[in-house]
């Protein structure tokens, strides 16, 4: 009988302490959700196809940029102060976004036309998901690999919310030109870039 109790006793204690395990799961789960949510819903609708302005980012930020250094697809490490000196184009994208992959022909052509302009891609993701990309569509300018790391450097450059893609003109002295959020519109990116060409001739 005192057998029979005991085992009464330990599963009545494994049945309460399933309980309040799943209630505790339950509540981290509520919050999680909740905290997802907040922060979507403080964040601009990610990846739209739409071309917006994004403040103009403090010199921090773009000190912040040409003081990195990130891997190639090789794996090299490449300091990226090695761009400064001529106007450049960043382009922050990765292979999960439809709207990066859409956009990298256009600005793969704009890189051709306009060789005296830097373009660098800095891919949020692995370097086994780029190269797995670009072995089917080919690109000509320079990629490196940030991984999710990459997008404190977004954040730093401007864009609060950490959206892709994102697309930062610096000119020749280093500083911040313009930046975009979202997929680029070929025409108005040209204008733009044909604006930094100008003031960097000046």
């Amino acid at each position: 009988m005192a057998t029979f109790a005991r085992r009464r006793y330990h599963a009545r204690m494994k049945k309460r302490t399933l309980i309040l395990g799943a209630g505790g799961l339950a509540a981290i789960g509520v919050a999680g959700y909740g905290a997802w949510r907040a922060s979507s819903q403080g964040a601009p609708k990610a990846n739209q196809a739409v071309s917006s302005r994004v403040a103009q980012a403090p010199d921090a930020g773009a000190r912040e940029f040409f003081e990195s250094s990130m891997p190639d697809l090789q794996g090299q490490a490449i300091a990226l102060a090695r761009f400064s000196g001529k106007p450049l184009l960043v382009n922050f994208w990765a292979t999960w976004c439809a709207p990066c992959v859409e956009e990298m022909p256009h600005l793969d052509a704009l890189a051709k036309q306009t060789p005296e302009v830097q373009f660098v891609g800095i891919g949020i993701d692995t370097a086994a998901n780029i190269q797995k990309f670009v072995d089917k569509v080919p690109v000509s300018y320079q990629l490196l690999v940030a991984g999710p790391a990459g997008i404190a450097l977004c954040r730093a450059l401007g864009n609060s919310a950490g959206g892709l893609p994102f697309t930062v003109l610096f000119d020749a002295k280093g500083s911040t030109f313009d930046a975009i959020l979202g997929e680029v519109k070929p025409d108005d990116l040209r204008s733009r870039i044909a604006r930094l060409v100008a003031a960097s001739r000046t």
